[in-house]
């Protein structure tokens, strides 16, 4: 690079820097793969571990025909939590944006406030939070995701497909953005 500072780059220095970005971006699939295998080690006081919730999750989600790019947020739902449980919602939805439809975006996003029907009583909170998101276009989608889907997938004995099984819709959602944020 040419420059210390951004106001003095040239057009050959972002070249360079997009083709290093596409390099790693290349890389993407096998980031979020690790990533997921890492929430093995998280457990807590649940009766799986979070990656087996993930997965089951997408398991219930591909067994009910869900689109492909909901499959694959069913899968990354709680990925976040590798870094943070308190907001972990929103990482992973912010990771899966360019590479998923708005509807899961929006699903990921707030899947916590849907999910807390089956526990925000417990700690104060309003268990119908969800409502507030009653006129939006994914609402029932949600509900789906949330009720059908991600609060259920606790079993230790529920069908859980291996990570493997989603590995290649893994590498073909996150292989190819489908919108950008400065476009």
């Amino acid at each position: 690079m040419s420059f210390t500072r951004m106001d003095q780059s040239t057009a050959s220095d972002w070249e360079a820097i997009f083709v290093a970005a596409r390099s790693y971006a290349a890389e993407l699939p096998a980031r979020i793969m690790a990533t997921l295998r890492q929430l093995e080690r998280l457990q807590g006081a649940y009766s799986v571990n979070q990656l087996t919730h993930c997965l089951q999750t997408a398991t219930l989600a591909e067994r009910a025909n869900a689109p492909d790019d909901l499959v694959v947020g069913a899968l990354c739902h709680d990925m976040g939590k590798v870094i943070t449980v308190r907001n972990h919602g929103a990482i992973a939805a912010e990771i899966l944006w360019p590479y998923v439809s708005e509807e899961t975006y929006r699903i990921i996003l707030n899947h916590q406030e849907f999910q807390g029907r089956y526990y925000f009583e417990h700690t104060g909170n309003n268990p119908e939070a969800r409502v507030r998101f009653a006129g939006e276009s994914w609402f029932a989608l949600a509900e789906k995701f949330v009720d059908e889907w991600d609060q259920v997938a606790f079993d230790p004995n529920g069908e859980t497909f291996p990570l493997e099984h989603f590995e290649p819709l893994v590498r073909k959602t996150f292989s190819s953005a489908r919108r950008n944020r400065f476009e």
